[in-house]
């Protein structure tokens, strides 16, 4: 949630909320997108050691969004989803964007979320001017 909201979905900082849990509805999470509560965007995440997301789980989705009214949603995996899944997400009647494992990283590390620097190296060269001066 902390790198959606991170990315710019979301009205503040706080306009997201972990649902979660046994009878979460097939959605894990729910970002309001402006203050009046107007446009929600569903997320769902599934972390995966083995695998890939399939088809099935994308429909469950798809369902548990339009359920809901809302016409976008976000599906977040550590892992990776197989073709038939891209194909669902892109052929739904809602908007669903796909952030497999790969990009979740790369999201990660650009946004600075979930990630600690270790170490900083600096790169010096020498000041020309310096020699210049009198």
């Amino acid at each position: 949630m902390k790198l959606l909201l991170k990315m710019g979905y979301g009205y503040d900082p706080d306009a997201g909320t972990v649902l979660g849990g046994v009878h979460d509805g097939g959605v894990d999470g729910v970002i309001t997108k402006d203050r009046l509560g107007l446009g929600t965007i569903y997320v769902q995440a599934k972390r995966y050691r083995e695998g890939s997301v399939g088809a099935p789980a994308i429909q469950q989705f798809v369902g548990s969004v339009q359920e809901r009214g809302a016409d976008e949603g976000i599906f977040v995996t550590t892992s990776t989803f197989t073709r038939e899944a891209m194909e669902s997400a892109r052929k739904a009647r809602v908007r669903i964007a796909l952030i497999d494992g790969d990009r979740l990283t790369d999201l990660m590390f650009d946004l600075g979320v979930g990630v600690t620097t270790e170490s900083t190296l600096a790169l010096k060269r020498i000041d020309s001017e310096f020699f210049a001066e009198g």
